[in-house]
């Protein structure tokens, strides 16, 4: 069995267990209980902390776990970070008060900046030849200029509101880029890597499957040629003849920007009555 270590609670547990049921494993509804076991795969869920989860990884408890990329450049454990996978994204940004004088990055040498990832922020000032005091605090880290522990922050932005609502401004570039990824043991057992690779074969299904979408319409036969060249499809599109003289219908999956960038050709090429469809999952 496959121990996947996830987070107990918070903006990453919901987002991962929907991830989980959509690789179409099932899990039970007990919000209570600290582990779950899978109905139909091998697998068994464990809920942690998150800032605990490279180091259960790491040490063994756990096999894999779903955490954010900040997490495990903040905690520095040595796991193998298996895949990106594409929810949960947000950045590692410096923000100061509005009225606070900022030019460069050396207008940060000499204040205080309040954090909860003083290791990734050390490594930052150090590369940037920045002497600054690091003020670790565990939450609510964008109150710290307004009750005087620091002058600057250092914290994970999303949507910047969080920010705007506590006075501050974001220093621009972030300073990293995070999302959710599954990381794992490096010396997993044969047994249990299959189980991993099994596991990121239903992943994969579904991560593929969201740049993609299916499309349908129809189109005069007369232009065939010109249709198939503009979607060729993954190796070739279907083509199905209406009980329209004249007339066929094409079926086809794209990658959608893709599709967005050809639409005008396609309408010039007498395409009409088009249907774009979201695909669950695709398996190449």
């Amino acid at each position: 069995m496959l121990n996947l270590a996830i987070q107990k609670s918070g903006r990453l547990n919901e987002v991962s267990l929907d991830f989980i049921e959509k690789c179409g494993i099932s899990l039970p509804k007990n919000k209570i209980s600290l582990r779950a076991e899978a109905y139909n795969f091998p697998l068994q869920v464990l809920f942690l902390r998150d800032d605990d989860i490279p180091a259960c990884v790491f040490n063994g408890v756990a096999d894999v776990g779903i955490v954010g990329e900040n997490e495990v450049a903040e905690k520095g454990e040595n796991v193998e970070i298996i895949k990106k996978l594409g929810f949960s994204k947000c950045r590692l940004s410096l923000a100061v008060p509005k009225d606070f004088h900022y030019e460069n990055l050396h207008s940060l040498n000499g204040v205080r900046i309040a954090t909860s990832y003083p290791h990734i922020l050390r490594n930052f000032l150090e590369k940037s030849n920045i002497n600054a005091q690091i003020y670790e605090i565990s939450g609510s880290v964008e109150i710290a200029p307004s009750v005087g522990l620091a002058e600057v922050i250092f914290d994970i932005v999303s949507s910047g509101s969080t920010l705007m609502t506590n006075g501050l401004r974001e220093i621009k570039p972030a300073v990293m880029e995070s999302e959710a990824v599954l990381i794992a043991q490096r010396n997993l057992s044969a047994e249990k890597r299959n189980l991993l690779d099994k596991f990121c074969f239903r992943m994969d299904a579904l991560l593929t499957a969201k740049s993609f979408k299916y499309i349908m319409f129809n189109f005069p036969n007369n232009n065939l040629d010109k249709i198939t060249k503009i979607i060729p499809g993954m190796k070739s599109p279907t083509v199905v003849p209406l009980d329209l003289e004249g007339w066929s219908a094409l079926h086809s999956v794209v990658e959608e920007n893709l599709f967005w960038t050809k639409i005008d050709a396609l309408k010039e090429a007498g395409a009409e009555d088009m249907v774009i469809l979201p695909i669950e999952k695709m398996i190449k």
